[in-house]
């Protein structure tokens, strides 16, 4: 029932096989699994949620797909390519390291290791919902940053702006 459940979500008889498989193994690793009063509506409940994460996830690929980011993967890089992408690297770990300790370290573990909040939050003894403000802050702190360096960039080059 859990299978069929998951697949009219993820449309995919093969994707709801995993979730499935993944909700059980969370089910089995609680710690005490007499606290889970109700065991087949939190594997519902964990199921759904995972099945939720997969359709963003695919979501998020078809979305970086149809608007031409992936195109950069399928095309060899040209000399001129390489030195921008090294530019905006140097110019990505300048700001990084700009970034308050807290926020710096929680931003790390999430994008560099591919820590997830809570176990990020466990780490640096915070709440989840300061994890998740520390990271966004510093992407949208990286993200206004290069742009702010490539348009003055852009602006400075011969036979531009």
């Amino acid at each position: 029932s859990l299978v069929r459940f998951l697949s009219a979500r993820l449309h995919s008889v093969q994707e709801a096989k995993e979730v499935a498989q993944e909700a059980y193994v969370r089910l089995l690793s609680l710690d005490d699994s007499g606290a889970v009063s109700f065991l087949r509506a939190f594997l519902f409940k964990t199921a759904a949620n995972l099945a939720v994460d997969r359709l963003r996830s695919r979501s998020r690929q078809r979305q970086a797909m149809t608007a031409g980011l992936c195109d950069e993967l399928r095309e060899a890089p040209t000399p001129d390519h390489e030195a921008a992408q090294a530019e905006e690297a140097r110019i990505v770990r300048r700001l990084i390291g700009e970034l308050p300790p807290k926020c710096r370290h929680a931003f790390l573990l999430h994008r560099i290791q591919g820590e997830d909040f809570p176990e990020i939050a466990k780490q640096m003894e915070l709440s989840e919902r300061m994890v998740r403000h520390y990271v966004l802050r510093a992407v949208l702190y990286c993200r206004s940053g290069l742009d702010a360096a490539l348009s003055s960039k852009d602006s400075k080059e011969p036979g531009r702006g």
